[in-house]
């Protein structure tokens, strides 16, 4: 019988702007227990709406009690979840997200992004957000529906890294901000050290493929995870599915590097799945599967291939 378990966003709950091997877990779960987290928006002070009644009181108390990091997201965790070890592979399902703020925001950080010599000034929106309505209406008066997802889920990094910025996304999960990962969806990470230390957070309300400004609409989720170490599927890197679809992913700070690792992976999984040989796998994946830039704006760059379930 699996238990359920509420983890709040308050400081002692939160690391910012990295993940480490070595942080104590803040929650020990079973294999197959349920965890219902609170993350607030990827934002310090700077970032914060002007009408400051919108933020939540838990947000202010995490900035002004919490260590910042090299990065500005307030990540939820970890847990530790018996019985995994090295080796293993954590499934993740993603069963429920919410949106959990009424505003949220989308800067242009000078220098960074996919255009950087063309926009190096700051430049900042706060969107208000509908919560019942699932809707944002931007300030030039586009009303934009919204899809909210967690851009980062992670497991911790292998101990002899030690503390690694949350900014670049690797095989341990991360900062991936991949917009296929909606409720309803199963993301696989491999673990890397005893109890896997699960973290999430870094919301996003809606993100294009690619996230080419740096920033999706920033803001708070809250989300419910059931958490299953798998002992008998051995991935090395991430890898996630819908009801409808495979997803794999690949990350490199070459775009091209990325590109043939979601690429490979998925010929793995249709292998994985079906009797076909690797050269019809990769045929399959060039009539059927349809190749797409996650993002470009987090030093290791990302691809994610989706194959439709159906052609198996």
């Amino acid at each position: 019988m699996s238990d359920h378990h509420e983890l709040p966003a308050i400081p002692q709950n939160i690391h910012w702007g990295y993940h480490d091997a070595a942080l104590p877990p803040v929650l020990r779960i079973a294999s197959g227990d349920t965890v219902h987290l609170t993350s607030w928006a990827a934002a310090d002070a700077s970032a914060l709406p002007p009408d400051r009644s919108l933020v939540q009181p838990g947000h202010l108390e995490a900035l002004e009690h919490c260590e910042p990091g090299p990065a500005t997201h307030l990540l939820t965790g970890p847990v530790h979840v018996e019985d995994a070890e090295p080796g293993d592979v954590l499934q993740i399902d993603l069963l429920e997200i919410a949106l959990n703020e009424r505003w949220g925001y989308t800067a242009i950080r000078p220098l960074r992004g996919t255009l950087p010599d063309e926009f190096d000034r700051r430049a900042i929106i706060h969107p208000e957000i509908d919560i019942q309505a699932r809707t944002a209406r931007l300030p030039w008066g586009t009303e934009i529906k919204l899809a909210p997802f967690f851009g980062i889920i992670a497991v911790a990094p292998p101990p002899h890294w030690g503390r690694v910025p949350s900014i670049q996304p690797r095989k341990f999960g991360g900062n991936m901000d991949n917009k296929e990962l909606q409720a309803g969806t199963t993301l696989y990470l491999p673990v890397f050290t005893r109890g896997a230390l699960f973290s999430a957070g870094d919301g996003h309300a809606v993100q294009g493929d690619g996230e080419v400004c740096i920033t999706a609409l920033e803001t708070g989720l809250t989300g419910t995870f059931r958490l299953t170490v798998r002992k008998d599927l051995g991935y090395a890197r991430p890898f996630a599915e819908s009801p409808t679809h495979l997803i794999s992913i690949g990350l490199h700070e070459d775009l091209d590097e990325a590109a043939r690792i979601a690429v490979r992976e998925m010929i793995d999984h249709i292998r994985r799945r079906t009797d076909l040989e690797r050269e019809q796998a990769y045929m399959l994946c060039s009539l059927a599967g349809d190749l797409r830039v996650t993002q470009l704006v987090d030093g290791e760059k990302g691809c994610h291939m989706m194959l439709a379930k159906a052609l198996l």
